[in-house]
């Protein structure tokens, strides 16, 4: 009897099974949600006040006489302390009431820097430009429109108590002059608005929105022609890993090759550097800086140090665990011992030793940071360290996700790129390139298109439709 499809289906592997694959679409699910949990984890914490949100945001903020601390809109303050802040102002202001009440007065250049504080709320209206921002007759018109209810701010919506100061300073300034006149400007003490925020992370844990924005406002600012702009940065610090990953290859793997191969060389350099890499690399930043001078030298430097001696021991650990077998044959066909090492040992170990690089260029990247700092300040490091003492963390958070990103998409490219080189590789058979290899293989066909004007053979067409390929001699379609 013929058998159902269903009967012909494999049975289907539970999610835990040991040693077993789990399949393609299974396999995409899990990389998707290793990615995805995270960054929603993150949001989730960020936009959900009622999780963790253990800050206030300012977003109208006011000068306190007693003491030296100055807050601005968009500084944190603990959620604790803001309804004390907002009390502290309130007795501010009615201390200044009754100022006026007995008829003290204000210099103008005082009264002007308090209506100030309107500013940041009109520039988030976009009533105000950067530009405008000390623009003392622009303030002027905006209190009026504001109390007048001609402006109605919605970043951030004013409470009452607010509107009803803004009404109390323009009752001052109306009766002085309507419109703005330095000459006039009034004397009379005004009262500042009372404290307004939204609670928010702390400031070293930024929204991942501002993040994004930040990330691209980096790349987009200008820099004084002195300094170097985020590309320039980013380029540096690529060349201080490739350039350092590089001196670790042309050292590192034929000593550990050697090592691996013939145990002279494993019992004359192995014991040293198997003692030495227990040595925190960063110990040796003075030393690097005065043989390499204060540039990039010692950065280079570091890199290497941090990264060859545990390159010479993971390819050495490698070239040991080739099949023996594969040397016994060539033996007995009578290689001698050059042989072995250049036809037998190096192609036999080469998928491993590629994907033992892909790893050690991952730890190259861990230095970068620490490599960057030592002499002269340089590339993305010197970013996030300014930036972190300043506590601009939504600066750091982009320049830190980059360099992961950076990182990530070098070892996804290089493992693509393992497929082609090495097809026999245990793993490499019968399996479909990946999407990056497919798009590089696409991109010439795609150049060739653009000069010549022609489409290629496989997807040129006529009125019956989209030619076939080519058939090979068997009679299937060629690939």
């Amino acid at each position: 009897m013929p058998t159902s499809p269903s009967q012909n289906r494999s049975p289907r592997v539970p999610w835990f099974a040991v040693h077993r694959d789990l399949g393609a679409k299974r396999s995409s699910l899990l990389t998707f949600l290793s990615f995805f949990l995270p960054v929603a984890i993150w949001c989730l914490v960020s936009y959900c006040p009622f999780i963790w949100h253990p800050d206030i945001k300012l977003q109208i903020a006011a000068n306190r006489e007693e003491v030296n601390t100055t807050f601005v809109a968009g500084d944190r303050v603990s959620r604790d302390f803001y309804p004390e802040f907002q009390e502290a102002v309130r007795t501010e202001n009615q201390t200044v009431r009754d100022r006026r009440n007995k008829g003290e007065t204000y210099s103008s250049r005082q009264n002007k820097k308090l209506l100030r504080q309107i500013a940041p709320i009109a520039m988030a209206n976009g009533w105000l430009t950067a530009e405008e921002e000390k623009d003392d007759a622009a303030i002027y018109e905006i209190w009026r429109e504001i109390a007048t209810g001609e402006k109605v701010s919605a970043h951030p919506p004013l409470s009452e108590e607010n509107l009803e100061i803004a009404r109390e300073n323009w009752e001052i300034m109306s009766a002085v002059s309507v419109a703005y006149d330095s000459a006039k400007y009034p004397e009379t003490p005004f009262v500042q608005m009372i404290p307004q925020g939204v609670a928010s992370n702390p400031d070293y844990l930024p929204t991942p929105h501002e993040v994004v924005l930040m990330g691209i406002k980096e790349f987009q600012r200008e820099v004084d022609p002195n300094q170097p702009s985020m590309t320039d940065r980013l380029t540096h610090s690529v060349k201080i890993v490739f350039g350092g990953f590089l001196i670790c290859c042309l050292i590192g793997i034929p000593l550990g090759v050697l090592c691996g191969t013939f145990q002279v060389f494993s019992k004359l350099f192995e014991p040293f550097i198997d003692f030495f890499r227990y040595m925190p690399a960063p110990a040796f930043s003075s030393l690097l800086v005065a043989l390499f001078a204060a540039n990039d030298a010692p950065k280079v430097a570091l890199v290497v140090v941090g990264t060859l001696f545990q390159m010479i021991l993971v390819i050495s650990k490698s070239t040991r665990l080739m099949d023996v077998s594969l040397l016994e044959a060539a033996q007995t066909l009578g290689a001698n011992q050059r042989q072995l090492v250049s036809r037998v040992v190096i192609p036999g170990i080469m998928p491993n030793l590629y994907n033992d690089l892909r790893i050690l260029l991952g730890w190259a990247w861990t230095w970068l940071v620490i490599a960057e700092l030592i002499g002269v300040k340089s590339g993305l490091t010197e970013l996030i360290e300014t930036q972190g003492r300043w506590r601009n963390f939504d600066r750091v958070f982009p320049v830190i996700i980059l360099i992961g990103l950076m990182g990530f998409c070098t070892d996804q490219i290089l493992a693509q790129f393992h497929r082609v080189i090495f097809p026999y590789a245990e793993g490499n058979q019968n399996r479909k390139p990946g999407l990056v290899i497919r798009v590089l293989a696409w991109f010439p066909k795609w150049l060739g298109t653009m000069a010549t004007g022609r489409l290629p053979l496989e997807y040129s067409t006529n009125e019956a439709g989209p030619m076939p390929k080519p058939k090979s001699r068997t009679g299937k379609l060629s690939v």
